[in-house]
């Protein structure tokens, strides 16, 4: 943190101003993103609460900015994964004091509409007017500053926090409460998964292995993960008892029906917009967006679920992308089959996760030793390395797979 004093000749500050300022990741441009100095939050309603930042992390999401994907204009303070301890209290906030650790979903929610009331904090229709939802640090989705950064302003702070226990116990567990733990979970929530089913999970990025992984927790009988990537597929057999299936090797689909006898019950799809084609060339071990196809996972998935069976779509597609491999997919339109998809009766559920509907339960098997969603994490560094691994994880570099910072 940086503090500029404006003093008087007798050394005394000017009517009591003191401008403070801190680190943020700040976004320059496609590829670019830097850590400068920007102004600290403060409460600006009695709702909210300041908190110094303890963790946050680089989220898949933000790659689409920092690619230059979407219409995200530079100077965006990012991150939208976030947890820390309380500093400041506004005058409105009644459960929540100074010192208190809490873990924020990415949603930001005002929790008195229509659709907070129901559940869906992720679609929000007071924080974000004209846009389906609210979160922190992200294009489009509000004027809230990003927690990549020393201290984060929470809005509506009562109703958004998730108190954890005092200390650091569960850190690098707790901070996959914002996005990734629920949102897999959502995944198989979206795809109605049960015990004894089999699922297949395409993407085996932090959300297709939480997805993964909470496929183990809910007593599903056989698990797939689908990615190219050699380090994530090991995660997803070590830790979820998943059968890796690499993509680059053959067609995942056949793979898949060849090991199981069939279609499987349930599918995921973790990948979103960005899905690389197999059939494509594979070049070099490198991530290359020439490879892209976005509806490609979409299509696998309606191949590889039996009829009747159920697809869930945590991953995300857009409305608009500015680097889209054609036209269409440029206006967020696909070449879906859907004439398969209604011949085999399949149902799909779609949209961002309600992290509030799942948080307070996977905190609670977190805490009782019946989950341990780490072992997704990769690096915890400081946040002056946000740059660096910003470029890592674009790359799809082997070996990174979450990475945490630490303000």
């Amino acid at each position: 943190m940086n503090t500029n004093n404006h003093i008087c000749v007798n050394g005394v500050p000017s009517l009591g101003w003191i401008e403070m300022s801190m680190d943020a990741v700040v976004y320059q441009g496609p590829h670019d993103v830097d850590v400068e100095e920007v102004d600290e939050p403060e409460i600006e309603h009695p709702n909210d609460v300041v908190i110094d930042i303890t963790t946050t992390a680089i989220c898949g999401s933000d790659l689409h900015m920092y690619e230059g994907r979407t219409d995200a204009d530079p100077g965006i303070v990012f991150g939208h994964e976030n947890m820390g301890v309380v500093e400041e209290v506004g005058d409105g906030v009644t459960t929540l004091e100074e010192g208190d650790r809490i873990v924020l979903p990415f949603n930001v929610a005002c929790g008195v509409c229509k659709n907070c009331e129901n559940g869906y904090t992720g679609f929000c229709l007071n924080v974000n007017p004209g846009f389906a939802g609210g979160a922190y640090g992200y294009v489009a989705m509000g004027p809230y500053k990003g927690g990549q950064a020393e201290k984060l302003r929470v809005p509506f702070a009562d109703f958004n926090a998730l108190k954890l226990p005092e200390g650091t116990e569960h850190e690098d567990s707790f901070i996959l409460l914002a996005d990734i733990f629920p949102t897999g979970w959502h995944g198989t929530e979206l795809a109605n998964l049960q015990p004894g089913e089999s699922v297949a999970i395409f993407g085996a990025g932090p959300v297709g292995l939480m997805a993964a992984y909470s496929a183990k927790i809910k007593g599903a009988a056989e698990i797939y993960v689908v990615d190219r990537v050699d380090s994530r597929l090991e995660l997803a057999e070590k830790h979820c008892d998943a059968t890796p299936i690499n993509f680059e090797e053959s067609d995942p689909v056949e793979q898949i029906k060849n090991i199981h006898g069939g279609g499987v019950d349930k599918g995921v799809d973790a990948v979103g917009y960005q899905a690389v084609d197999p059939d494509t060339d594979v070049g070099d071990d490198a991530y290359d967006p020439a490879r892209e196809n976005p509806a490609v996972v979409l299509n696998q998935l309606i191949q590889v679920v039996r009829a009747t069976g159920q697809l869930g779509v945590p991953g995300l597609y857009v409305p608009s992308d500015p680097g889209a491999p054609d036209e269409m997919a440029a206006q967020g339109r696909l070449g879906i089959d859907f004439g398969k998809f209604f011949e085999k009766g399949l149902k799909v559920g779609t949209g961002q996760c309600n992290v509030k509907e799942y948080n307070r339960e996977l905190r609670d098997l977190i805490i009782q030793g019946r989950a341990d969603p780490s072992f997704v994490v990769s690096h915890r560094v400081e946040l002056e390395e946000a740059p660096e691994m910003y470029e890592r994880f674009d790359n799809r570099e082997e070996g990174v797979t979450k990475v945490l910072l630490e303000p």
